[in-house]
């Protein structure tokens, strides 16, 4: 029988040879993507999203909200408007009466925007630009509230999970959901009952003629929002440095690691991963996921190609410069 150390040398040298196996699978990946990426068919072309003439972008909301105060700040000499929804902003971009439209996609706090991701997959739009903003909510009550008035806030989804430290302190108030922050400041004003309370931006509170009851509630002081513009146009830039994917595995033992893996090999950064349940197959899901690189590089195109021959449903949601700060 072998002795103990004997078997733990083995072993360090089969580690050994399959670490050097793997940087030849790398080598060997590099030089299959580069005659490649050249012939690549993604439908995408290189062009600085500002470069095109825009005439209009839409926003989801109101005047205060957080998606206007994005869009005045990304486009501050073009005519923006605002729709009822999500889906009518993407709807104004299809049909190409914008050429832009700024939605949220993810929270810091509170997480994904499903809403948001679930169009993704459904509508034939890309994302070109992503811009993050920190977000500090404010309580507005009308101008003879106080606090101990309150009985009932108004605010987005998103808001209210953002606040729930807050509003725990307040077990009395009832929470109601609205479409956006300032539509339920608006309501706020236009009810002007006393009993009433709104989560939203400081910018609403102004445009609303709202008294602010109180500051920062969403109590997280790194709260931030990450935006993106969306556009019809399958366009990137030399400088975009992530890009986003979905993807649908089989249903087969070890498929996500086997995927990850194809990633990896070729020198990706994978910076995040997000599950979505596949409403016609029971326990399935999508990935929605972001690596860096650059659609022009010839490891992202080989990724890209051997993802096509192994999976079921790809699509390119976007390749953009990331995590820029307004």
């Amino acid at each position: 029988m072998q002795k103990l150390e004997e078997i733990k040398s083995q072993l360090d040298t089969l580690d050994e040879d399959i670490l050097k196996l793997i940087d030849k699978k790398r080598e060997l990946s590099k030089l299959i993507s580069k005659s490649r990426y050249e012939e690549a068919d993604i439908g995408f072309k290189c062009s600085e999203y500002r470069d095109f003439n825009i005439k209009k972008v839409v926003y989801q909301g109101v005047e205060g909200a957080y998606s206007h105060i994005v869009t005045k700040k990304l486009f501050p000499d073009i005519n923006i408007e605002n729709v009822n929804t999500f889906e009518d902003a993407i709807k104004e971009v299809l049909d190409g009466n914008a050429l832009y439209c700024v939605v949220p996609i993810e929270n810091s706090s509170a997480g994904i925007v499903t809403d948001v991701y679930d169009l993704l997959l459904k509508k034939d739009v890309v994302i070109v630009a992503e811009y993050d903003l920190h977000i500090s909510h404010c309580l507005l009550g009308t101008k003879d509230a106080n606090i101990e008035d309150i009985k009932t806030v108004y605010s987005h989804p998103q808001a209210l999970m953002q606040c729930a430290s807050y509003l725990r302190e307040h077990t009395d108030w009832s929470q109601v959901s609205f479409l956006n922050t300032a539509v339920s400041a608006k309501k706020v004003k236009d009810d002007n009952s006393k009993e009433q309370a709104a989560i939203a931006s400081e910018l609403s509170a102004n445009l609303y003629d709202l008294k602010i009851l109180d500051r920062g509630i969403n109590r997280n002081s790194n709260n931030t929002t990450r935006f993106v513009v969306l556009s019809k146009e399958k366009i990137f830039s030399e400088s975009s440095n992530k890009l986003s994917l979905i993807l649908e595995l089989p249903h087969e033992k070890g498929m996500l690691y086997n995927i990850l893996g194809i990633f990896v090999l070729n020198g990706l950064n994978l910076v995040k991963i997000e599950s979505r349940p596949i409403p016609e197959k029971t326990f399935e899901y999508r990935f929605f996921i972001d690596i860096e690189g650059n659609l022009n590089s010839p490891n992202v195109s080989n990724v890209l190609e051997i993802l096509k021959e192994k999976v079921p449903f790809l699509k390119v949601l976007g390749n953009y410069c990331s995590n820029k700060s307004i």
